[in-house]
């Protein structure tokens, strides 16, 4: 008997803190087998799934749409997010009409929002029950920064989490996802979730699960998950800049209909988490302590100099120059790398050609309440089209236009459009190697080890404005759910579990 398998996809993480409005534009978009053939060449999550579902000959794939965002960045305008919704559930209709679904796989964020649509993921999601009806299972994963909503639980049969930050398991994640989806269509799986609120915005080196204290959590997740009534199991830290009703942090377990164990196990992964929160945080230092400690300490290797506060692949704008500039008023003269999205500074250059001086202003495009331009005249050495695969995963990124220029110690790789910075693919696309600088700014808060932290001397943390700062307080949370871990204090923490379950199951 063949089953269909509907797969459909919209992925975006933004930072509400970021005033430039993400549009339609920083998608890309694919429907059809174009969706698929595209996964089929990276190690994401929807190819991690289409590994196990492929193999199955019972399944036939029914690719709805993608909408996959290009990089993280600002709300999503509301006119842009309504098309996109339009187009999303207009293709489930689609695929609808050319036969019955058996089962959906959807590949989402968690950490979504829209000026008028503060849970996108889980209006998807109720939209689709009420397309596809209660009784065809649906399985959808999240990233681990996802903030997971009612909506999202309510409305699928069971989710799915990264386990690992830097994030590594993409393609494992699909592929837990589509086995645990095969299971409740061959009636060999029954799922009840439980979740668990815990009041808490977090940050830092703690959360590395591979050597912080959030390890251990993700480690007690995962012996439940593969143990004998597990299904699935995990954390989700939230993304602290996506500033929506329910932003926290939460505990969740899925067992094969045993709510007792779902019950106890979230609890106390949550208790677990909790006894570390207070040590989640980041210490930074200011603009003012990196001029100090650059100007009085040799330069004995490569300084890293991370701006997380403009982490593109947490929302922010990319167009920050607080360290630039900070480093041109002490008088650095070290060799520096520093990224920078601003597409009137790569037009000029552009159009100079390389080899040509220009004068431009570097910075403050996107954000201006944060960042005043930086009025330099630079040496254009080199121009591309911005087209590049990433170094980590092999996604096909766009910066559009780009431009590498340089002015007295610094050379500054300026893109048209954010990409995301958590490894080293923008510089090398653009023919800079950080390993031959004596500073580079990484706009990131954490990356795969051997990207910069194995061979760098050393890591300064920065407290630079822009709005992933981990400097939480200094953002203006208003929408999130009160108290809330850093911004209050919270003297007693007391668990509570929301159970989900649905009953509406088929035979097989």
């Amino acid at each position: 008997m063949t089953r269909r398998v509907l797969l459909a996809e919209c992925k975006q993480e933004v930072s509400t803190f970021n005033p430039h409005l993400s549009r339609t534009d920083d998608f890309g978009i694919r429907t059809g087998h174009a969706f698929l053939d595209y996964h089929r060449t990276v190690r994401n999550e929807v190819g991690g799934a289409l590994s196990i579902l492929e193999s199955d000959p019972s399944i036939e794939l029914v690719p709805a749409y993608s909408a996959f965002f290009i990089t993280s960045g600002g709300t999503l305008a509301q006119a842009d997010w309504e098309i996109i919704a339009r187009d999303f559930l207009d293709g489930l209709r689609q695929a609808i009409a050319t036969g019955p679904i058996d089962g959906v796989y959807f590949c989402m964020h968690g950490a979504m929002c829209a000026e008028n649509e503060f849970d996108p993921e889980g209006y998807l999601l109720e939209q689709t029950r009420a397309i596809l009806g209660e009784r065809v299972p649906i399985v959808v994963s999240l990233d681990l920064h996802g903030i997971a909503t009612r909506k999202m639980f309510r409305h699928s049969d069971a989710i799915v989490a990264y386990h690992t930050y830097p994030h590594v398991d993409f393609f494992e994640t699909g592929m837990r996802a589509a086995r645990l989806l095969q299971a409740v269509m061959n009636g060999r799986a029954q799922p009840v979730t439980a979740r668990v609120v815990v009041p808490a915005l977090v940050r830092g080196d703690e959360l590395i699960t591979e050597t912080g204290l959030f390890g251990n959590c993700i480690q007690q997740a995962k012996k439940i998950e593969n143990g004998p009534r597990g299904l699935s199991a995990g954390m989700f830290i939230g993304n602290p800049f996506t500033d929506v009703p329910e932003l926290a942090t939460f505990s969740f377990v899925v067992t094969d209909n045993d709510e007792e164990l779902a019950r106890c196990a979230a609890v106390d992964i949550a208790n677990q988490f909790w006894s570390y929160h207070d040590r989640m945080q980041v210490p930074l230092i200011s603009l003012g302590e990196m001029q100090g400690t650059l100007m009085k300490t040799p330069r004995d290797g490569t300084t890293a100099l991370v701006d997380a506060a403009d982490a593109t692949s947490s929302g922010a704008s990319g167009d920050s120059n607080a360290v630039l500039k900070a480093l041109c008023e002490c008088g650095y003269t070290g060799r520096t790398l520093v990224p920078l999205v601003d597409q009137p500074a790569a037009d000029v250059a552009m159009q100079a050609g390389v080899g040509a001086e220009v004068n431009v202003s570097l910075g403050g495009t996107l954000d201006p309440s944060r960042f005043q331009p930086l009025q330099v005249r630079a040496r254009v050495r080199s121009l591309s089209d911005g087209l590049f695969r990433s170094e980590s995963f092999g996604e096909l990124w766009n910066s559009g236009p780009t431009a590498v220029l340089e002015f007295g110690s610094f050379t500054i790789v300026v893109g048209s459009r954010a990409v995301n910075l958590y490894d080293r693919s923008f510089f090398y696309a653009n023919g800079q190697d950080p390993k031959r600088f004596d500073a580079v700014v990484v706009k990131s808060p954490h990356c795969q080890h051997h990207m910069y932290a194995a061979w760098c001397s050393r890591m300064l943390l920065i407290d630079a404005p822009g709005s992933s700062s981990a400097n939480l307080r200094t953002l203006g949370h208003r929408r999130c759910q009160r108290p809330i871990f850093p911004l209050d204090e919270i003297r007693d923490y007391q668990p509570i579990v929301e159970i989900y379950r649905r009953d509406s199951h088929r035979s097989p």
